[in-house]
C-alpha cells in the first residue's frame, strides 16, 4: 500500500529506525543515504524494475518546486521519506511516494553572508543522515542537525567565521567511521586557515579534528611553496565529497588550485604548491595524511576535488588503449584502487588506494596540458608551452577552466565493470591577467568548443580493468551528473533540460524527456512498497557555463524535482510474475 504523508508523519515519530554506520556501510536496495549512493562513491543503485527493456514506459508521478537558486542538490530517501536540500540551506522531508511535504526547516541567515562568502555559497549539494539526524555544513559556515522526525535543529557549531574566514561550504558532509566529514573551498580572502576538512561528533556537533590542506612553516610540504609567506598561500580548498574505505578507515578527497593559478605570480612554477589538485588520503581518526598524489601543477584553475570511486579490481590496462602504465604492475593482479576522473583535465587516473602508488592514466577529451606521466613514479610534466611566464601571455589551453569535467558526478556500475563520465569538449584562450574575469585565478578566459567537433557534451563508458573507452555519447548540450542502475541504464541530465536513459553496454539512447529547465542536480533512483522510483531535479546550477558557446539553446531556469516509475499496472504485473 503506498505511504501518505500523513502515515510517515506517525511513522517517523514512533517507529524511525535509526540509522547506523552499518547501514550506511551496507544500504537497503531501496534506499539512498548519502551522495552518491554508497561510500565508495559509485553512484549505482542495484534496483532493476526499471530496465533497458521497459524503460521507455517511464511516467511522471510527481513532482515539486523547490526554493529558488542556485541549485545542484541531491535528495537523500530513507524507508519511504526524501530528504530534500534546497539552496540557501532549505532542507525538506517530503513523502517519497506522494510528493506531499512533511516538514520544512529554513535556516535563519545572516543578511551580510553573501557579501563576504559570494553566491556559491548558496549551494547546497547533499545532505548526510545518521541516527536520527539529518546533518548540514550552512552558508554561513557552520554544521548542523535536524531531528529527521520533525525538522527542529538540535545542535549547531560553528566551523569558521564567514567573516574573518570566508569558505564556501556547499557539498555538505558525508559520515565515516562514526564522523561527520565535510571539507569546503576557501575562497582568496579566508587565508589559509580556512582550507581544511573536517570531523565533528554527530550527536554533539564537536569537531574531534581538523585538517588543513596548506602546510605551514615547518610542516611537511613547506618546502613546495617555494618560500611564499604562509598568509598568502591560498585556495587549496577540498570542495566537492569524500569517499570512505571502511577496512583502511581511510578517507579519500581531492583539492583545487591555488589562487592566484600562474605558478609564476605565487613563488616560481617549478614549484609543487603541496596539495594543491592532488588526491588526500586521510585517516578518518585523526585526519593525518596517510599519502598523498599531485595529479599537476595547475596554472589554469583545472581542480581535481571529484568523487573518487573505490573499487576492489583486476588491473590489466591496455597498451594500446591507455597512455601511461606503471611497468611494475603485474597485469590482471587484483588492486584496492581508487580511480576514476578526479579533476577538469579529463585524464582517468587509477592509485592503489592502500599506498597510493601510481598505476596507470589516460586521457579522454581533448587536453594539452599534461605531456607526460612517469609510469615509475606517477610524476607528471606539465606541457611547458602551455605554462604561463609573464602577466598579459595569452595561451590557448585544452580544457577550459570549467572542464573537461567539473562538479557533475560520474557513475561506476558493477554489472559492466564500467566508469560513466560527463565531459565536455571545451577549450580556451587564457590570459594571465590581474583585473579581468577569473581576478581570483589571475586569469581571464575566452571559451570555446575543442577543434574538431562542434559537439560540447558527452559520456564517456571507461573500462576499470583495462582503460579501455568503450564507447562514448556525444550531444550538443553540455552533459550533467548520472547515476547507473541494476537495470542496465545510464541517467544522465544536459543543459537544455533533457534527462536521458542510455543503454550500459552501447550508449543508446532508450528514453529521454524535456524537463525544461538545465538538470542541475544529482539524480538518484529508491524504491518503496516494491516500485522503484528515478529522480531528476532543474535549476540553473552552473549548467549555463556552456550556454555561450552553444546559444541556440535556451532552456528555462525553474527549480524542480521530478519522480518518475513504470506505471503502476506494469509494477503490479511484474510483481505478480515474481518480480521486484
Amino acid at each position: 500500500m503506498a505511504l501518505s504523508s500523513v502515515a510517515a508523519q506517525v511513522r517517523a515519530a514512533d517507529e524511525f529506525i535509526a540509522v547506523t554506520d552499518g547501514m550506511l556501510q551496507n544500504p537497503s536496495d531501496d534506499d539512498w543515504l548519502m551522495w552518491r549512493r554508497t561510500l565508495d562513491g559509485w553512484g549505482y543503485s542495484p534496483l532493476d524494475q526499471i530496465d533497458r527493456g521497459n524503460v521507455n514506459e517511464l511516467r511522471l508521478v510527481w513532482s515539486r518546486g523547490m526554493s529558488e537558486g542556485r541549485q545542484q542538490g541531491t535528495p537523500l530517501v530513507y524507508d519511504g521519506v526524501l530528504y530534500l536540500p534546497n539552496p540557501k540551506d532549505v532542507i525538506q522531508a517530503i513523502d517519497a511516494v506522494s510528493g506531499d511535504l512533511i516538514w520544512e526547516h529554513r535556516r535563519d541567515l545572516p543578511d551580510d553572508v553573501a557579501s563576504y562568502v559570494g553566491s556559491l555559497g548558496a549551494n547546497n549539494r547533499n545532505l548526510a543522515i545518521y541516527d536520527r539526524l539529518i546533518i548540514d555544513t550552512s552558508y554561513d559556515e557552520h554544521i548542523f542537525a535536524l531531528d529527521a522526525t520533525t525538522g527542529e535543529l538540535v545542535w549547531d557549531t560553528e566551523i569558521l567565521d564567514y567573516r574573518t574566514h570566508p569558505a564556501i561550504q556547499g557539498s555538505g558532509p558525508i559520515i565515516a567511521d562514526g564522523k561527520v566529514i565535510s571539507g569546503r573551498s576557501c575562497r582568496r580572502l579566508a587565508g589559509p586557515e580556512a582550507c581544511v576538512v573536517t570531523a565533528h561528533d554527530p550527536h554533539t556537533g564537536r569537531e574531534l579534528w581538523r585538517r588543513r590542506t596548506i602546510p605551514a612553516p615547518g610542516e611537511p610540504g613547506d618546502e613546495s611553496w617555494g618560500g611564499v609567506p604562509f598568509a598568502d598561500r591560498r585556495h587549496v580548498g577540498t570542495w566537492m565529497v569524500p569517499s570512505y574505505d571502511p577496512a583502511l578507515e581511510l578517507l579519500y578527497i581531492g583539492t583545487s588550485v591555488t589562487s592566484p593559478a600562474p605558478k609564476f605570480l605565487l613563488g616560481g612554477a617549478k614549484n609543487r604548491h603541496l596539495y594543491h589538485n592532488s588526491t588526500l588520503a586521510l585517516e578518518a581518526t585523526t585526519g593525518e595524511i596517510a599519502w598523498y598524489y599531485q595529479h599537476l601543477i595547475d596554472h589554469w584553475d583545472l581542480d581535481h576535488p571529484f568523487e573518487r570511486i573505490l573499487v576492489d579490481t583486476a588491473v590489466a590496462p591496455d597498451p594500446s588503449e591507455v597512455r601511461w602504465i606503471n611497468p611494475r604492475l603485474e597485469p590482471g593482479e587484483v588492486r584496492k584502487v581508487t580511480t576514476g576522473i578526479p579533476g577538469k583535465t579529463g585524464v582517468v587516473y587509477t592509485l592503489d588506494r592502500e599506498t597510493g602508488e601510481f598505476l596507470w592514466a589516460t586521457p579522454t577529451v581533448t587536453q594539452n596540458v599534461i605531456s607526460d606521466i612517469d609510469g615509475a613514479t606517477g610524476e607528471v610534466t606539465e606541457n611547458v608551452e602551455t605554462v604561463f611566464t609573464e602577466l598579459g601571455q595569452t595561451i590557448l589551453v585544452c580544457p577550459s577552466y570549467f572542464g573537461g569535467r567539473d562538479w557533475q558526478a560520474g557513475a561506476y556500475s558493477p554489472l559492466t565493470g564500467n566508469m560513466f563520465f560527463p565531459l565536455r569538449n571545451t577549450c580556451a584562450q587564457m590570459t594571465a591577467s590581474l583585473e579581468e574575469r577569473l581576478a581570483l585565478y589571475a586569469l581571464n578566459v575566452d571559451d570555446q568548443i575543442a577543434p574538431g567537433t562542434d559537439q560540447l557534451g558527452s559520456v564517456y563508458a571507461v573500462s576499470v580493468k583495462t582503460g579501455k573507452i568503450v564507447w562514448t555519447h556525444e550531444q550538443r548540450a553540455g552533459t550533467q551528473a548520472l547515476f547507473a542502475s541494476g537495470g542496465g541504464l545510464v541517467f544522465v541530465g544536459d543543459a537544455n533540460g533533457r534527462f536521458k536513459a542510455l543503454d550500459q553496454e552501447t550508449g543508446d539512447v532508450l528514453w529521454e524527456i524535456n524537463l525544461g529547465s538545465a538538470v542541475s542536480g544529482f539524480p538518484i533512483s529508491y524504491g518503496v512498497d516494491g516500485r522503484q522510483y528515478v529522480v531528476a531535479s532543474t535549476g540553473p546550477g552552473s549548467a549555463a557555463l556552456g550556454s555561450p558557446l552553444t546559444p541556440e539553446l535556451r532552456p528555462s531556469s525553474g527549480n524542480t524535482l521530478f519522480v518518475f516509475a513504470l506505471p503502476e499496472r506494469r509494477v503490479s504485473a511484474q510483481q505478480g510474475a515474481g518480480g521486484q
